[in-house]
């Protein structure tokens, strides 16, 4: 039997004093999408950043393995390294630093871990404006410094390119349609399905079904007082874009 890509158990973490994760169990398998689904203020976007290795995000008890390692014990380089990747509900500004010398420097990073060759300035900017024309953006935008002056659709296409220039092995799309018109979505969406391979998995976090009528979910889960209170297929997404998660939230 496989070793899965990603093993959650008995995850609890907090923030100061407030406990936000509470005994949180989830298993994802190679080329498995999940979708978690939840109220607003239910923890979805604590869960990316307790895997993504965010500060400030600490870990009480439990344990996360990725590829079968401990993932507790890894820095955030040493995450990306290892094939994880997360796209932002709110993609952080870098002044001062283009987004193809910020990627370029990414791409030969990963592909020195792997023992690869690293790409010269001119391989790197051909798959770059390729990778980018799909997603419709010039090579303007490019030039600029990342995020910086960006709308925010243009935040998450260029989050979109840097997981299509980096091929993480696992993603976490936390609210990635969040800003996004509908055009856009399409755009974002095909991205990230052009990725899936059978090998890649993908961790879906968001409020509503629209991303899910894109991006096909093997399995969805509702996120509710901390942890998963109920899984299922995607008809799942379908019953609570109908009738909502009140009967899933607790009342205090």
């Amino acid at each position: 039997m496989s070793t899965p890509l990603l093993e959650i158990e008995d995850l609890c973490a907090r923030v100061g004093n407030k406990e936000i994760i509470k005994n949180f169990n989830l298993t994802i398998n190679e080329g498995e999408v999940h979708a978690i689904m939840g109220p607003n203020g239910a923890g979805k976007s604590t869960l990316s950043y307790v895997l993504s290795g965010k500060p400030g995000y600490e870990i009480t008890s439990g344990s996360i393995k990725f590829k079968g390692k401990d993932l507790i014990s890894m820095s955030v380089e040493e995450r990306a390294r290892e094939g994880m990747f997360l796209i932002m509900q709110y993609p952080v500004e870098i002044p001062g630093v283009p987004v193809n010398s910020f990627l370029k420097h990414a791409v030969n990073a990963l592909r020195q871990h792997n023992n690869e060759p690293e790409l010269d300035t001119m391989e790197f900017l051909k798959m770059l404006r390729e990778e980018a024309k799909k997603l419709g953006i010039d090579n303007e935008m490019l030039k600029r410094a990342v995020n910086v002056g960006f709308s925010g659709g243009e935040k998450k296409r260029l989050e979109a390119l840097q997981m299509a220039v980096l091929k993480p092995c696992f993603a976490i799309l936390d609210e990635a349609d969040s800003g996004l018109d509908i055009d856009a979505i399409k755009v974002v969406s095909g991205s990230v399905n052009n990725m899936l391979d059978g090998k890649r998995s993908l961790l879906i976090i968001t409020h509503y079904q629209k991303l899910l009528n894109y991006i096909e979910p093997d399995f969805v889960h509702v996120f509710a007082d901390g942890h998963i209170v109920k899984s299922g297929n995607k008809s799942l997404s379908e019953e609570i874009e109908a009738n909502g998660y009140a009967s899933y939230v607790k009342e205090k």
